[in-house]
């Protein structure tokens, strides 16, 4: 019917035509829409632009074969009378020659250009000649450019409309790339000087900026003649111009300073520090100007850009003399926005300050405490890099003060942002806290943040909050080195989670599991989470119930065979219940699809054992935390050492000879009957934490295998040593080593193995076997150490083996008692 609607729709699907039969669309359709565009409205005009552009840039069209009719409608309508029309079509043009042959380019688009350029033709005809000519200048050669288009912009910079001018100043830069730094130098600088000096305020604003965007293509002689009185008159009459120059000014205040900091004098580089400090307030209420405008605002803003360059240019030791007055007024600026741009800023400004941070705390913490959410969602981006920082003194970090305003600046901030429906950038803001779990000391984390993260997960009703807390959570659970506080951070868990009332709060718990399968070890996990989660089976909401089905593939993928036989056993006794009594309709379904899954779970493939590989480097790492908490506790007992020390002398005097071999071995000696003394203290300290019936056994992992080895070497005075050894013990001893093989130490003494109800008794037994082997292991490494220093000293004579039969069985008695 020709109707307007109909025209629109089908130019609008001409790609899709094209697409399918480009022959017959190009020689039945496309003349039609030709014929259309002659008359069309703007809807139309539009349409058609948006579609032929779509053509150009798809690789199915043959470019070679109908670009010509393509490129000869988008030149006709280029010169449209409608502005709108006409800039659109430009586009056109210009997004399709990155996809344009230069032989076409030259041949289609540089001549219609050629003629467009002149003075006769209309003003948007010569700024489309501009832009276009900046666009083709990157694809063709430098002897081209140099030749052709080189020309064309002159001629274009001599235009009587400043427009022009302005246009043709700001495709320089594309221009210059093409041709190089030499004919940069000697072609278009000059010519950029020229409008530099024109009488119109935006010709002098675009050749300053060109020339800016240039400064890396320029010579020191150069920067120095032509660069450095131009930004020295252009600082000294800013303030007499208008506010457009002055806000371009300071958005390139940064990159000036820096790229003419080596030819500044100090003269001039005190002048421009003070243009910027001046920049950094302008538009300021005062007593006489309490009107603030927009423009001013967008300096304020760029001088905040400029922070961390301006911090460089004039060395970060000078920054409390020079630039911390500006930099504070910009933090405290009453425009919101002025505000925002400092604290995005902000990181940047704390990592060249390094150990003089302390100078922007007041400043850190006033955009922590900003009424407005917005400055705390802009500082919140980059807060960990910040925090980093700022507490990167690690155990040194002291409770003093500024640490105490700055943790209380992070629990209010995290609290406002909890009050407001700003769900999102809580949970932004819980991310970047979990880096205090590597950065504050155990204690502070402990008193200061671990109550409110539990009460986020207990309250909070926004489940992605939720879930970013119990991560938060699990994180401090794991860098936390105090035993008793690991111990009631998990008691609490299990106790107002995993046993709650409220069928929201084992839900929750639920997820605690859920992220402890990626933070926590595998051992950690099953000894603490596995057991409470599956006794939620008996759970009356089936909702929970549900849960814990989709959770059962991750606890049976953190087993393993022999060391979590017990476990495995119970969670398919949790199945078979689930099997047998379910009646909800959804967790049957659930049910049966996880127990697939279950059944695709072997735990001896390749891939599970190279994923407990990763588990290994978990457990080393919590045996490390532990370490270093029993070493803190080591050397707060000072008194011991002393005491032992003294014994070890006394018996180094008594036991020393008169030849150097005697002596060494009488040093020797002394130094093992010293080190059994200190093992009997710490064989009397594990009886009296063994007589706790929830206590498991700690050990260095790395030890624990030097120990192993030691047993596969046997030799003769090994056999002497376990030749003394019942039968029974020795039965007892294997069996433990057959089931233990396995396992790894666990960080964690809890008290959570009293819901092991059904294994209680074979619990209490291998406590007893634990403590058994490890006198057997110690008396064995006795053994060794003996036997490796009688044949390193090479003694043959029967008062050597006499001694060393007497500190054998010295050992050994000291073993079994």
């Amino acid at each position: 019917m020709g109707q307007e609607i109909q025209r629109a729709s089908v130019i609008s699907n001409l790609p899709s035509l094209v697409r399918q039969n480009p022959a017959e669309t190009f020689r039945r359709v496309v003349p039609k829409v030709r014929e259309v565009l002659n008359g069309a409205i703007t809807e139309i005009q539009l349409a058609a632009a948006t579609s032929f552009l779509t053509i150009l840039q798809d690789d199915i069209i043959l470019i070679h074969t109908h670009t010509y009719s393509i490129l000869k409608t988008v030149l006709i309508h280029l010169n449209h009378r409608d502005p709108v029309v006409s800039s659109a079509w430009l586009e056109t043009l210009l997004s399709a020659i990155n996809a344009l042959p230069k032989e076409t380019i030259k041949q289609e688009v540089l001549n219609p250009l050629l003629y467009q350029s002149r003075v006769s033709q209309s003003i948007h005809a010569r700024l489309a000649s501009c832009r276009i000519l900046g666009k083709v200048a990157p694809k063709f050669e430098s002897h081209i450019v140099k030749k052709e288009l080189l020309p064309l912009a002159r001629s274009l910079c001599q235009d009587v409309e400043p427009e022009v001018q302005v246009c043709i100043c700001q495709q320089f830069e594309s221009i210059a790339q093409a041709i190089g730094v030499d004919d940069t130098r000697t072609e278009l600088l000059p010519e950029l000087v020229e409008l530099a000096g024109d009488e119109e305020s935006s010709v002098r604003l675009a050749a300053f900026d060109s020339i800016v965007s240039l400064m890396e293509m320029m010579d020191s002689d150069d920067r120095l003649h032509v660069l450095v009185p131009m930004v020295t008159s252009v600082c000294d009459a800013s303030s007499q111009v208008d506010k457009v120059i002055t806000a371009s000014l300071s958005f390139r205040f940064g990159t000036l300073c820096n790229g003419l900091s080596g030819l500044l004098s100090d003269e001039q580089k005190h002048l421009m520090l003070q243009k910027f400090q001046v920049l950094c307030i302008t538009g300021l209420p005062t007593e006489g100007n309490q009107i603030d405008d927009s423009e001013s605002a967008l300096i304020r803003s760029n001088c905040c850009y400029n922070l961390p360059a301006m911090l460089v240019f004039v060395d970060p030791a000078h920054f409390l003399l020079d630039l911390y007055p500006s930099f504070s007024s910009l933090c405290r600026d009453p425009e919101v926005s002025v505000r925002q741009n400092a604290a995005a800023t902000f990181h940047q400004v704390v990592k060249l300050l390094g150990s003089e941070f302390h100078l922007v705390h007041n400043e850190l913490l006033s955009l922590m405490q900003d009424d407005s959410l917005e400055v705390l969602d802009t500082l919140t981006n980059q807060l960990d890099e910040t925090l980093q920082v700022v507490l990167s003194r690690g155990d040194s970090l002291r409770l003093d003060n500024k640490l105490s305003e700055l943790l209380s600046a992070l629990l209010m901030a995290e609290q406002k942002v909890g009050c407001s429906l700003r769900w999102r950038l809580h949970e932004k803001l819980l991310q970047r806290y979990s880096c205090l779990a590597r950065l504050l000391p155990g204690e502070l984390l402990h008193q200061n943040f671990s109550p409110r993260i539990f009460m986020i997960l207990t309250t909070n009703k926004v489940l992605p909050v939720q879930k970013e807390a119990a991560r938060m959570f699990c994180t401090f659970l794991r860098y936390n080195r105090n035993q008793e506080q690991r111990q009631e951070m998990l008691g609490q868990l299990i106790r107002d989670l995993a046993q709650g009332r409220s069928y929201w709060n084992r839900l929750r718990f639920l997820d605690v599991c859920e992220v402890a399968t990626d933070i926590l070890s595998r051992k950690y996990f099953n000894k603490h989470f596995i057991v409470p989660a599956l006794e939620l089976v008996h759970d009356s909401v089936a909702n929970v119930r549900y849960k814990l089905c989709r959770l059962l593939p991750r606890m049976r993928s953190s087993l393993h065979l022999p060391a979590d036989k017990l476990l495995l056993q119970k969670l398919d006794l949790c199945v078979q219940k689930l099997l047998c009594r379910e009646k909800d309709k959804d967790v049957v379904a659930i049910i049966r699809k996880t127990v697939l899954e279950l059944d695709k779970l072997d735990l001896c493939e390749p891939q599970f054992h190279k994923r407990h590989q990763w588990d290994f480097l978990d457990q080393k790492d919590e045996v490390l935390l532990l370490e270093m908490e029993q070493l803190e506790q080591h050397q707060s007992d000072g008194k011991l050492n002393n005491t032992d020390r003294k014994r070890r002398d006394g018996r180094d005097g008594k036991t020393s000879l008169s030849s150097t071999k005697s002596m060494s071995v009488s040093t020797s000696t002394a130094t093992s009957s010293s080190s059994k003394e200190m093992r009997k203290v710490k064989l009397s300290r594990s009886r009296s934490l063994s007589s706790q019936p929830t206590t498991s056994k700690a050990m260095n992992l790395d030890r624990f295998l030097k120990v192993k080895d030691l047993d596969g070497s046997s030799g003769p005075g090994k056999s002497t040593v376990l030749s003394t050894k019942d039968d029974s013990m020795r039965t007892s001893h294997f069996t433990l080593n057959t089931q233990t093989t396995s396992s790894v130490p666990v960080l964690i003494r809890s008290n959570t193995t009293s819901l092991l109800d059904q294994a209680s008794v074979l619990d209490q037994r291998d406590h007893r076997t634990s403590s058994l082997d490890q006198r057997v292991l110690r008396t064995r490494t006795l053994g060794q150490r003996s036997k490796t220093l009688d044949h390193s000293c090479g003694l043959k004579d029967s008062q050597t083996q006499k001694l060393s039969t007497n500190r054998k069985s010295s050992s050994f008695q000291s073993g079994q008692d």
